[in-house]
């Protein structure tokens, strides 16, 4: 039986760590020599963003995880996504003998793109659209990375939660799902890592104020893939590169987020 693509999204400091990268690729490519299975990457790039940001003297606001993008500085925080950080990510790939072909959200009629909030400006949502070209680009054995900016049917570039976005691209796929973060998956007040949490276990840690911040997001993001999907999403770290081989084979070393 032949297996389902894996959709693989990087993010964090991650994209700032060419050690990493290069044992991540590595890894990918080794699995892809031995294995029938696709893999995609979907990627972020916040701290990319924070650092121009910062050059161009402009102030960054988030609600709730999510980065406000006012019109005006959407140009700069797609060129900072679609631009710098998918290139950086398709050469370290094929630095590591990865075939990959950079793609953004928008490519193909992948996802449809909203505004999801007026407050938060140019931020979109990606639901699942055609998956046909990027089915067909994973039949010529290359790996799509795709950068988490979308355009709106109207044309507007919106700067979609990289979590959300990978949600988005699996569901298009029928994928598995991985989310790769700097943490090794939720950890409990007691600083352990939990195998396994479904949507009312995740609720309680964020109303005892054990998940926080981004990782709010991360979790509803997953909550919400394994619900769409009907199956377990994982978030992992990208910190142990040896470990994704076992992810890669369908092994947990994260945290399972399991449908309802």
């Amino acid at each position: 039986m032949k297996q389902r693509p894996l959709v693989i999204k990087l993010g964090g400091a991650v994209l700032s760590s060419t050690e990493t990268l290069t044992q991540l690729f590595k890894t990918v490519s080794n699995y892809q020599q031995q294995a029938n299975r696709a893999l995609v990457v979907v990627h972020g790039g916040g701290y990319l963003v924070d650092e121009l940001m910062d050059k161009l003297q402009l102030e960054t606001i988030k609600k709730e995880g999510l980065r406000v993008t006012p019109k005006d500085q959407i140009g700069y925080i797609a060129g900072a996504l679609a631009g710098t950080a998918n290139k950086m990510l398709q050469g370290q790939a094929m630095k590591s003998g990865v075939k990959a072909i950079g793609l953004s959200l928008a490519d193909g009629g992948l996802c449809h793109i909203t505004q999801l909030n007026p407050e938060l400006g140019n931020v979109g949502l990606a639901t699942a659209g055609d998956a046909s070209v990027l089915n067909a680009i994973l039949a010529t054995k290359v790996t799509p990375i795709i950068s988490s900016i979308g355009i709106t049917e109207q044309g507007e570039l919106m700067n979609v939660n990289a979590d959300q976005a990978a949600v988005a691209v699996a569901t298009a796929l029928d994928a598995d799902l991985v989310l790769l973060s700097d943490v090794a998956g939720v950890l409990d007040s007691k600083k352990q890592l939990i195998t396994s949490l479904d949507s009312e276990q995740a609720e309680a840690l964020i109303q005892q104020e054990v998940i926080t911040d981004g990782m709010i997001v991360k979790v509803r993001a997953a909550l919400e893939a394994a619900q769409e999907l009907g199956r377990a999403i994982e978030v992992a770290s990208w910190r142990s590169p040896e470990k994704l081989a076992e992810l890669f084979i369908g092994n947990s070393i994260g945290t399972q987020f399991q449908p309802k």
